[in-house]
């Protein structure tokens, strides 16, 4: 019995001191990945991310691990364009899309082939750059913005470099009145401190 009750204790406290040093081992461990995480997907459209201030656009393969890259775009509309078209001719009706409702109008591949789907993608992508480079049966399906549309820049209309940055920043900055705690019937003299609940 005496045995018994030394060789608990002699196994109990080996068994601390391995716990000691695991714990040991841990905390001078430096914590393994990425320091830094800097999210690139687009935080509204599928299959688009950022890479090097460009728009990407690639998607995966039913059943497969492997993507298709489907290009680098100016803009991120332009890359989920392409993804809806790669993404209705790999998964048909049951792919999830940017533009639901303009699945009617995009291109279609002409095979299942990865660049057949490239080259749609791209046609469809390209519909946002100029309908004129494109053939007759993709620009048709695109909209006609009027010729004399112009856009006005209110920094140079207004002769003020960063007035829409800086009329952002005014929204965030305390009225002058509410620092003070000024109110309008407030004359200074009839203050009184009212305590509601005694502490």
């Amino acid at each position: 019995m005496v045995q018994s009750s030394k060789s608990h204790e002699i196994s109990s406290s080996s068994s601390q001191s391995e716990a000691g040093s695991t714990s040991l081992g841990q905390s001078q461990k430096g914590k393994a990945g990425r320091k830094k995480f800097k999210e690139t997907r687009h935080p509204i459209f599928k299959g688009v991310r950022t890479r090097k201030g460009k728009w990407v656009s690639e998607v995966r393969e039913p059943n497969k691990k492997s993507r298709i890259w489907l290009g680098t775009f100016s803009c991120p509309g332009m890359a989920a364009k392409a993804y809806d078209v790669a993404a209705l001719a790999l998964r048909g009706d049951a792919a999830s899309l940017n533009f639901p409702e303009s699945a009617h109008t995009l291109p279609h591949p002409k095979s299942l082939s990865v660049k057949d789907i490239q080259i749609a993608a791209m046609e469809a992508a390209a519909t946002l750059i100029d309908d004129k480079t494109l053939p007759d049966s993709v620009s048709s399906a695109v909209p006609a913005f009027p010729e004399n549309m112009v856009f006005e820049d209110e920094d140079e209309v207004f002769n003020m470099p960063g007035i829409l940055e800086s009329m952002a920043e005014g929204l965030m900055i305390t009225p002058p009145s509410m620092q003070k705690g000024y109110y309008p019937d407030d004359d200074g003299n009839d203050y009184v401190e009212v305590n509601l609940w005694d502490d």
